[in-house]
């Protein structure tokens, strides 16, 4: 008899242990938005973990139609099984709302970005492209060679002037 009961208590914590075990608690975060985390606590024995956000989202649409309402979802994340009690979970955030509300068309997770930067100021600003300041230096450039060349004698007045508007009228 012993034995018997020594081996389904065995046969029963090893289908135990290979089942896993879930978890799961329900957050209010307003009146209207709630979170359940489901936790696998089967650590690497846990066969299920694939089950956790399917289960999340079972759980929180079981707790928006007890209240005869639908579960619109907000955010899901998931963490993976670590160590020491560090148990694979999900996180789901959703918003309980009544089955007329036009937002209960719309039921898909979005990513979302962890930062929102609003601005509604207008904005200008003064492009130059590297061809245009490369132009407008070469410009400057030979003017000031020209103008080096007149003060040396090697050009007239006459021919600088000439030169000058020449290279100011290609711009």
């Amino acid at each position: 008899m012993h034995r018997a009961w020594s081996g389904a208590f065995f046969s029963f914590l090893f289908v135990f242990l290979l089942s896993g075990c879930l978890a799961s608690k329900m957050v209010q975060l307003s009146p209207d938005t709630h979170m359940v985390r489901v936790e696998d606590h089967g650590g690497i024995f846990a066969f299920n973990r694939g089950n956790l956000k399917p289960e999340a989202i079972r759980r929180a649409n079981d707790f928006a139609a007890s209240q005869g309402k639908v579960a619109i979802p907000i955010f899901m994340e998931s963490h993976p099984v670590g160590i020491l009690g560090d148990w694979a979970a999900v996180k789901y955030q959703f918003r309980v709302i009544s089955k007329d509300d036009p937002e209960a068309q719309r039921t898909s997770l979005a990513p979302r970005a962890d930062v929102v930067v609003e601005s509604t100021g207008k904005v200008s600003a003064d492009i130059t492209t590297k061809e245009q300041s490369e132009k407008t230096k070469d410009v400057y450039t030979e003017l000031i060679k020209l103008d080096d060349l007149r003060k040396k004698g090697i050009i007239s007045e006459l021919e600088f002037e000439t030169q000058k508007k020449k290279l100011l009228s290609e711009n």
